[in-house]
């Protein structure tokens, strides 16, 4: 597959300590780097798309492909250790060798928990951090969670994970489907895939230490959708009891994905504390 264009924003690569990076960019500003999820077939198209133009009218926007998803490399499992120190290290050398300051960030599941360890790893660079339905709870496993962890790589089941990433009410694009399923099944990525979910199935878990979590000293917002089973409310009253300085936003009718469900109204929430 090849990658596919946002108007309005360039595509581009970048070499990182050795690591193929793509990202989008968009707007002047202050940087801010947006960070999707981990589910199978996840990338900066199809979690930013409806959203990066709201951003990029106030913000120097990059939108990354993590470390092993989208078109960003996938080293080989066999010689490289897909864990989350990994995926960190891989976003604060993004940000070291673009020479970024001052970097907000918002980072979906996954790339909330990402999001953490960055503000933590590179605190003297980052500036404010929004969580929306962010991993870095223990808690127990949904059986929407399991769907993402246990993926048979099947269009049906790429339709079981987006189903169990959204609200009931909402209509997603069968498109999505076939492009997140057709990104899952190239041999790199599935390759890498397996890998990361079996650190985390190792791990019992997509989790840091509480401890860790207060580390986080940047004003946080957390949003989590009300209806969200894949990470659950409590996962995100948690986060703001171990994060001094956070600000909560609960969004109704909303699942996991609240960049895709409701791509305005969650840009709106997150400039609204980006630019306070």
């Amino acid at each position: 597959m090849e990658t596919k264009d946002i108007a309005g924003a360039d595509n581009k690569f970048v070499n990182v300590n050795g690591i193929n990076t793509h990202y989008y960019e968009a707007g002047k500003g202050e940087p801010l780097i947006l960070i999707h999820g981990g589910g199978a077939g996840a990338d900066a198209w199809g979690n930013w798309r409806g959203s990066i133009h709201d951003f990029a009218e106030h913000f120097h926007v990059f939108a990354i492909d993590m470390l092993g998803f989208g078109f960003t490399d996938k080293p080989d499992p066999s010689g490289f250790d897909y864990n989350q120190t990994s995926r960190v290290d891989h976003i604060c050398a993004f940000i070291d060798h673009l020479d970024l300051t001052n970097v907000s960030l918002i980072g979906n599941s996954m790339g909330g928990m990402t999001s953490m360890g960055v503000a933590i790893e590179n605190r003297a660079k980052v500036s404010k951090i929004v969580l929306m339905g962010s991993a870095g709870i223990h808690a127990p496993i949904s059986d929407e969670l399991k769907s993402i962890m246990n993926y048979d790589y099947s269009p049906a089941g790429m339709e079981r994970i987006v189903q169990g990433l959204t609200n009931p009410d909402f209509q997603y694009d069968d498109d999505i489907v076939l492009y997140r399923h057709g990104l899952s099944i190239d041999p790199a990525t599935t390759a890498a895939y397996n890998a990361i979910m079996g650190w985390i199935r190792d791990q019992t878990g997509l989790y840091y230490d509480e401890d860790y979590i207060r580390q986080v000293s940047q004003p946080t917002l957390v949003v989590n959708g009300k209806l969200d089973k894949v990470v659950q409310l409590d996962c995100a009253y948690k986060l703001l009891e171990l994060i001094d300085d956070s600000t909560g936003y609960i969004l109704p009718h909303c699942g996991h994905w609240a960049m895709i469900e409701h791509p305005q109204k969650f840009a709106r929430v997150a400039l609204s504390f980006l630019l306070d």
